[in-house]
């Protein structure tokens, strides 16, 4: 079983910055991928970026890439994704996601389907 607890969401001015934290409970923790995902009204959800826990390993979204960057603290059992040059179309729910892989260099997915475990979202809103 892994419980997943976000925070640090809010409201922040076009081009400004946000950091995004996630806490992970859990056993088994190298095998986790940890993920990102967000959704917007009317929108389906959409894959920021995911962490390969053994690792480091990163997968970004292309929506996000250059902007956005996933990190995890092992000690603190912690992921965060700092979210940089935010934009008006970066408004959502963000929601972290872990699923529990197979091997220790399985890699990464962007398919929410493939993520059993969720947090309950913390919004982030970018005003103009």
């Amino acid at each position: 079983q892994v419980q997943l607890v976000e925070s640090g969401g809010g409201l922040v001015q076009a081009g400004g910055s946000l950091r995004l934290s996630c806490e992970v409970s859990g056993e088994t923790f190298n095998k986790y991928h940890i993920g990102w995902f967000r959704q917007a009204p009317g929108n389906e959800r959409e894959f920021v970026a995911s962490i390969r826990w053994s690792d480091g390993n990163t997968l970004n979204g292309p929506s996000v890439k250059g902007r956005f960057t996933i990190s995890r603290d092992s000690a603190n059992k912690m992921v965060y994704l700092e979210m940089n040059s935010l934009k008006p179309q970066d408004t959502a729910v963000y929601t972290c996601a872990a699923r529990v892989s197979m091997s220790l260099r399985e890699t990464l997915t962007s398919d929410p389907e493939r993520y059993r475990y969720w947090g309950q979202g913390t919004q982030v809103t970018v005003s103009s």
